[in-house]
């Protein structure tokens, strides 16, 4: 049970900036408004899309949108790199942020009995948890944050997280350059590729473990 009460808590903190910031970043990002925001800042455009993206574990960012954006402006290869990689550093740093906070307090947060079932979840599914939970509202951070917790084993997880941010920064930033209206497509491919992707990182870590 505290488990789970610590993955509510995780979700409100999350949802909490959506219900009170959302509307402001959607009518901010959304309409094609993206772009022109990301061109005030000229060659640093690039920047400040990456700060976009990552901003979006605490505020209620379009990160997909932020994604197409880098692709209209750099195009589906330097704009999938730039998106992806900010989707990267985003899970990686709500991952590290619970890692650190050790044995001792993942205990004291979830209990011992629980952080086991963490764990062994986190073990055996870690890795497609990781790389399906991306394209997803909410649960990429929440995820991210319990991986850390449980200790999940970091190249694992950096492996699933690649599988999961890089192919949505591609297809996005695909999308933006053709400016193409494919959500469905996009969606599809979202779901499908990381799928695909993570027993080929899986059996190379396994093969080097």
């Amino acid at each position: 049970m505290r488990l789970f009460f610590v993955l509510f808590c995780l979700t409100v903190l999350f949802s909490a900036s959506w219900l009170i910031f959302g509307d402001r970043f959607e009518m901010m990002l959304l309409n094609g408004e993206a772009v022109a925001w990301l061109r005030r800042y000229g060659a640093w455009a690039w920047a400040a899309g990456m700060a976009l993206i990552v901003a979006d574990l605490l505020l209620p960012i379009p990160a997909t949108v932020v994604m197409a954006a880098l692709g209209m402006i750099y195009g589906p290869w330097l704009g999938g790199v730039l998106g992806g990689t900010a989707s990267v550093i985003a899970g990686a740093t709500a991952y590290g942020a619970t890692r650190l906070l050790g044995h001792r307090a993942a205990v004291f947060l979830v209990g011992e009995r629980d952080l086991r079932r963490a764990e062994l979840f986190f073990s055996r599914a870690g890795g497609y948890a990781v790389a399906l939970s991306r394209p997803l509202p909410l649960l990429p951070e929440v995820i991210a944050c319990l991986a850390g917790l449980a200790r999940m084993r970091t190249a694992s997880f950096f492996a699933a997280l690649c599988c999961g941010s890089l192919p949505i920064g591609f297809i996005f930033a695909g999308v933006g350059s053709l400016a193409q209206d494919q959500p469905r497509l996009a969606m599809a491919l979202v779901v499908v590729v990381p799928v695909l992707l993570w027993p080929i990182a899986g059996r190379i870590l396994n093969s080097s473990r």
